[in-house]
């Protein structure tokens, strides 16, 4: 009988190791992660008592994989559009974060003689928080549906972001001074920009297209080797060009989850996700060295320390910077006390460049292991340590927080200038790096081609010159003439003293696009050539523009239904009202005890106080649903209610092992408020003969009367001057009542 080759060996022991240990795990309610670290540690030539691996440059490779399928996965749960949504707070809130934490972990790494990489690389580690294990800290402690918790998903989305941002700012960093002299540091990110914007808008524009046309053609099985295969190409291609294969594979993953196909994509990814995630963190405890633990106890108990306590420390003040209140601050910042897969992906990256000292991967892996039993005790006294904290404040001091607040809540409204700087700089940067790519790819690849056909220099540079143009033409007039009548701008224009603004942003654009155009002729043709053809192009653009503008507005239009493909689907950002209600979606599973029963059997809104907004089914979103609207399976309910109502319904819907849903807003369902005002027809007629519920196709689910508050009034409710309505519907004809 033939050997079998080392690899197969090495692959049955890790994944037997894992599974008896993960088991194990699972039974004592402990984080899989920690279960597969714990038995690298049992195979790894550390520990005697067990087979060891033999072969573990293979298993590095296999790791590496991995981590590609690990980010792939990360980016199908990112998406761009996500990141749009969770607005200031999750930023702020993450930004705080990791330059507090990271600053604080620089510090001690130099108080403790550390090398400068080894202070960069632990900042970068102590930074990041665990998705992995906040999420299973919330499904276990059902806290899912809690206001917080939003925040907290946002403050991950971006977490995310900064956290792909830092490793190419590390990789450049560790390739020597020389980079560091040479602005290698500014060029790395400015190519970051460059090629993160190239790739999300032709990979939006031509992606989603591509699953359209070829949908009738997709199984499960092409549909995943599709995927992969877009994984991996942009994997090569970021490699390509200075880039890390994480950061290929997490692009990808974002582009594809703005497509219809993202969550079956998800689906079918996972279990290899699974396997080879399980030997990448396998592959991290086989590193552990028992010894070395013992040898930096100290700094481990030290960074613990700030994990826990200064890390919460930051998030808080970085929650209640971006105007959350007082308890949602602590309540966030006590939940990503933590370190986790991010901080292992950080700390290969050094190892793999050879930039780190052996010793801090060890003390890595502890302190994740320590702060991830941590965690749910974290959460749980999130919330006692604010009634604490509300106790002891002076009230003097408690008033100025709160009107800090409402002052940070409301300065949210952005001026129009502010918004026509934004939008210009949008723009700018946007069609800046289009152009540039069609010059680039202009110069490097399509005249090398044509002159090997036609062979003569001059002709040849005609030839692509024209090309060029053509192809640059719809982003030139986009640059110059778009938003050129819009009605922010001729808002601005109807003031005075804003009309040097508008007037400079437009020759701004103007001079841009002539830049491109004199970049682009300068490659091909002598200066004053150039200086000549360039007049000759913007006067043919002006005769020619109408075309133009077609053929723009045809790449926009494709783009932006790319992009809002999956607008019916709910994104996970709370949209709160302010009694604490919230609309949140939460999916039926098939085992669940309300599959084939109606609405009106259920009484949720007699019962528990809970209204159904909405019910998604597949590709059909059913708004308002009647009370004879019957429950199916791997529906998607709209409920709005308080934290304490939707935690009952939890309970009703899903089983407390499975995870039920995310908060969310539910689609195109908005919850809006409406001021009876004194000449308004509403007044002294009831909800049900005011006609609202026909008018908003939705509910009234609150109403505010002289300062007191009153949730599901019933129909027969007489409104008055100045109540304040809130109520649940179709958002444009909320919109057109409110006008």
């Amino acid at each position: 009988m033939s050997d079998l080759p080392n690899l197969i060996i090495d692959l049955t022991i890790i994944l037997s190791a894992g599974g008896v240990v993960t088991l194990l795990f699972k039974k004592l309610k402990q984080p899989l992660v920690l279960g597969y670290i714990l038995a690298g540690f049992l195979i790894s030539p550390h520990f005697d008592l067990l087979p060891t691996v033999k072969e573990t440059g293979n298993i590095t490779i296999w790791s590496e994989i991995g981590v590609i399928f690990l980010l792939f996965s990360l980016g199908l749960e990112f998406s761009f559009k996500k990141l749009s949504k969770v607005g200031g707070t999750a930023s702020i809130t993450a930004l705080v974060e990791i330059a507090g934490v990271g600053f604080v972990g620089f510090i001690i790494g130099s108080i403790l003689n550390w090398t400068t990489m080894d202070c960069l690389f632990l900042g970068g580690m102590l930074a990041m928080s665990s998705t992995t294990i906040i999420i299973r800290a919330f499904d276990e402690l059902g806290l899912k549906t809690e206001k917080f918790v939003g925040v907290v998903f946002g403050t991950l989305i971006v977490e995310d972001l900064i956290a792909i941002v830092m490793m190419v700012l590390l990789s450049t960093i560790a390739t020597g001074s020389d980079a560091i002299q040479n602005a290698g540091v500014f060029e790395s990110m400015l190519k970051l920009v460059f090629f993160l914007v190239l790739w999300f808008i032709t990979g939006i524009f031509f992606i989603p297209t591509m699953f359209k046309k070829t949908n009738r053609l997709m199984n499960d099985e092409t549909l995943l080797i599709v995927s992969i295969s877009l994984c991996l190409l942009m994997v090569v291609l970021a490699v390509q060009v200075g880039f890390s294969k994480e950061l290929g594979a997490f692009i990808m993953g974002s582009i594809l989850a703005e497509t219809r196909q993202n969550e079956k994509i998800e689906h079918l990814v996972k279990p290899l996700k699974d396997l080879f995630g399980t030997v990448f963190f396998v592959s991290v405890g086989m590193l552990i060295e028992p010894l070395k633990m013992i040898e930096f106890i100290g700094p481990i108990i030290i960074l613990t320390f700030v994990t826990i306590f200064i890390k919460s420390f930051f998030t808080t003040s970085g929650a209640f910077l971006s105007g959350q209140p007082l308890k949602t601050s602590i309540q966030t910042g006590m939940s990503m006390a933590q370190i986790g897969e991010f901080s292992f992906i950080i700390a290969t990256l050094g190892k793999s460049l050879g930039v780190i000292s052996d010793f801090l991967y060890p003390i890595a892996v502890a302190v994740s292991a320590i702060t991830t039993l941590t965690t749910p005790y974290m959460i749980k006294v999130s919330l006692p340590m604010y009634n604490f904290v509300d106790r002891t404040l002076p009230e003097r001091w408690k008033e100025r927080l709160n009107r800090y607040t409402l002052n940070a809540q409301s300065a949210s409204a952005t001026k129009d200038w502010k918004k026509l700087i934004k939008i210009a700089i949008t723009n700018s940067i946007i069609y800046s790096v289009l152009l540039i790519s069609i010059i680039l790819a202009a110069s490097k690849f399509l005249y090398p081609f044509i002159f090997e056909k036609v062979g003569n220099e001059n002709f040849t540079s005609i030839i692509v010159t024209l090309i060029t143009l053509l192809l640059m033409a719809p982003f030139l007039w986009a640059l110059v003439a778009r938003n050129h009548q819009s009605e922010l701008r001729n808002r601005l224009l109807a003031q005075d003293k804003y009309k040097g603004l508008v007037y400079i942003v437009s020759l701004a654009k103007m001079g841009l696009a002539v830049f491109f155009v004199i970049f682009m002729l300068r490659i091909f043709f002598s200066d004053a050539l150039a200086a000549t053809a360039t007049v000759v192009i913007f006067i043919m653009l002006i005769v020619l523009r109408k075309r133009i503008q077609r053929f723009y507005n045809y790449f926009e239009d494709r783009f932006k239904t790319n992009l809002n493909v999956k607008e019916t689907q709910a994104d996970r950002v709370a949209k709160m009202a302010p009694w604490d209600t919230h609309i949140v979606v939460i999916a039926v599973p098939a085992n669940s005890p309300i599959v084939g029963k109606r609405l009106k059997e259920l009484q949720w809104r007699e019962t528990v106080g809970v209204n159904v907004a909405s019910i998604v089914r597949g590709e059909q979103c059913i708004r308002i649903p009647t009370a004879n609207e019957v429950i199916y399976p791997y529906d998607e309910l709209g409920l709005i209610g308080t934290d304490d109502q939707l935690a009952k319904i939890q309970e009703i819907i899903v089983p407390k092992s499975l995870n039920f849903g995310r908060s969310m807003d539910a689609p195109n369902v908005k919850l809006e408020v409406l001021t009876v005002k004194e000449n308004s027809p509403l007044i002294g007629k009831s909800i049900r003969d005011s006609g609202l519920k026909i008018k908003i196709r939705g509910l009234v689910v609150g109403i505010e009367r002289d300062g007191e508050r009153f949730l599901n009034p019933e129909s027969d409710w007489v409104l008055k001057a100045n109540d304040i309505v809130w109520i649940v519907g179709d958002a444009n004809k909320i919109k057109k009542l409110i006008d």
